[in-house]
């Protein structure tokens, strides 16, 4: 078990372009699908405490880690997910500001951003796919993160009035 910790946990360290948040999707698939540990409505539970706890987001591995092989597999997953990806920005930074003016680093820089953006984009629509049903739900989502993306309203009023909202219809 702490080897399929560390197998899952160590590659998706280094497919995080931009935080956990792009991985969450192979995540969920791994643990739900693949080697059971956890229900998909676990998993999105998980997810949610992750998310309001202080800290990366990325530490739902040890809430993952937790539930499949105790407290041990709770501090595998996260040297796992956090060691390889931080020993490698640790020694590519290292070569990186000696690069500031080359030509290939701004075509890399360029490269990885939409990268990131892609895999954060996926992210949010394989949650979206699991925790949605019916048209109200969908909507509000939708609702939810056009403001968020266009205005200026804080996150908090969204989730407050998209709560009481469905609280209030009986969802």
């Amino acid at each position: 078990m702490l080897l399929q910790l560390i197998g899952l946990f160590a590659g998706l360290s280094m497919l995080a372009f931009g935080g956990g948040t792009g991985v969450i999707p192979d995540m969920q698939r791994a643990a739900v699908d693949q080697h059971h540990w956890l229900t998909a409505a676990a998993f999105l539970d998980m997810f949610a405490i992750s998310r309001a706890a202080p800290g990366p987001g990325s530490l739902i591995v040890l809430l993952i880690g937790l539930k499949a092989a105790g407290i041990a597999g709770a501090a595998v997953s996260f040297a796992a997910m956090f060691g390889p990806s931080s020993l490698l920005v640790h020694i590519v930074a290292r070569y990186w500001q000696r690069a500031a003016r080359s030509a290939w680093r701004a075509v890399v820089e360029r490269a990885l951003a939409p990268v990131a953006v892609g895999l954060t984009f996926a992210s949010g629509l394989a949650l979206m796919r699991n925790t949605e049903h019916g048209w109200l739900p969908w909507g509000m989502t939708l609702l939810s993160s056009a403001l968020f993306s266009l205005t200026e309203i804080n996150p908090i009023l969204l989730l407050v009035l998209g709560g009481g909202t469905l609280l209030l219809v009986g969802r």
